[in-house]
């Protein structure tokens, strides 16, 4: 079974995070923000914090100007996206993710490499080909088969 996707970004700042999320409407969702380290650039320095290090319940609207509004340099991040309506809550797991509300996971660890996991096997599909169009490295599904990762922490 397709869990979702795995590939490498370039270690570098943009806006990654617009970049990797296209493929959705990042403000129908409620989101749950941990784990991150993600700075603003401005003038090609690092600036203020994009999340504030903190578990950040954000709605799709805020994320969505978070991560338009300027340019940002992601070291680490965990994103989930959650139906507007429910409460987002942490998961440490794929089952957690399996039986929860939650309908999307981004982890995002040392700059460059990227999960998503989705429980709609067509939207993985989705971004496994945005991915491939955007020139992202190493683009794999990741299945049951051949998932390594135990849980869902980037650091």
């Amino acid at each position: 079974m397709i869990r979702g996707i795995t590939f490498e970004v370039p270690n570098k700042s943009g806006y990654i995070l617009r970049d990797i999320l296209a493929p959705i409407d990042v403000s129908a969702f409620n989101w749950l923000v941990k784990n991150e380290e993600a700075y603003y650039v401005v003038g090609g320095e690092l600036g203020e914090p994009l999340f504030n290090h903190k578990i950040l319940h954000l709605g799709g609207q805020l994320l969505q100007k978070k991560i338009e509004e300027q340019m940002s340099y992601v070291i680490f991040a965990a994103l989930k996206a959650y139906p507007k309506g429910s409460v987002p809550k942490e998961l440490e797991t794929y089952n957690d993710f399996k039986e929860s509300d939650c309908e999307l996971v981004l982890l995002i660890a040392d700059g460059t490499f990227v999960t998503v996991y989705c429980k709609d096997n067509v939207l993985s599909e989705t971004f496994f080909n945005h991915a491939k169009r955007k020139g992202y490295m190493d683009v794999a599904y990741t299945t049951d088969e051949n998932e390594e990762r135990t849980g869902f922490s980037v650091w």
